[in-house]
């Protein structure tokens, strides 16, 4: 199937130094009535696959928007002309914004990416299981099914039914992120799946704040 993605990103006069969930509050606050940009429906958070994703590439900011995600981005597009974070205010200078249709689902070839950011892959009952397993082998089976979760679920919400198996194989390195005052196992490196996905998607835990942005490697 095709998603429908739209890139915006923005510069100020100014390098951005606050983190991604700082640029996600900034926007979440300032138009709080459009639901995609925060993911919360009257103070309940709604458990599906974020439509808005913040991202921060090589320390620029960039936000996505996927199918009905597109619509909110293209609604907010000039509707800021600078930002605040942490009382300190971001004046916008440019902008831009790219839109296009990209293909997402199974396939018979496979592809290899890399995360561009962290991955956050475990949950707390999977994150005690992986540190108290001592076999690398059955780490990586447990990464590898965890990985296809993430897919399934990404499709689940795009209304995309997977038609066979998902085959993946991985090559991480654990690493640590600080999530909610936590120091939580993450992973750097990449993967590569019989499936296609969008540049900048993130799979895993807080994609809307940035974590397991993907990328294809170029063959």
């Amino acid at each position: 199937m095709k998603l429908k993605i739209l890139e915006m990103t923005f510069e100020s006069t100014q390098e951005f130094t606050e983190d991604v969930s700082c640029i996600r509050g900034f926007f979440a606050t300032k138009f709080n009535d459009l639901i995609l940009l925060h993911n919360h429906n009257t103070d309940k958070f709604v458990y599906e696959y974020p439509l808005v994703q913040y991202k921060s590439i090589e320390g620029k900011p960039l936000l996505i928007g996927i199918n009905e995600g597109t619509e909110v981005l293209k609604e907010i597009f000039d509707k800021f002309d600078k930002i605040t974070l942490n009382h300190k205010d971001y004046e916008i200078i440019e902008r831009t914004m790219k839109i296009k249709k990209q293909e997402f689902g199974l396939t018979k070839e496979f592809y290899s990416y890399e995360f561009v950011t962290p991955w956050l892959a475990l949950s707390q009952k999977n994150n005690e299981k992986y540190l108290l397993t001592q076999n690398n082998d059955e780490k990586a089976i447990l990464l590898r099914k965890i990985l296809t979760g993430n897919l399934l679920s990404m499709s689940k919400t795009f209304g995309y039914t997977v038609p066979s198996e998902i085959k993946c194989d991985i090559d991480l390195v654990p690493t640590k992120s600080r999530y909610k005052d936590n120091n939580l196992t993450s992973f750097c490196g990449g993967f590569i799946v019989n499936f296609l996905i969008p540049d900048y998607l993130g799979i895993g835990k807080s994609v809307s704040k940035g974590y397991g942005t993907v990328r294809k490697i170029p063959y």
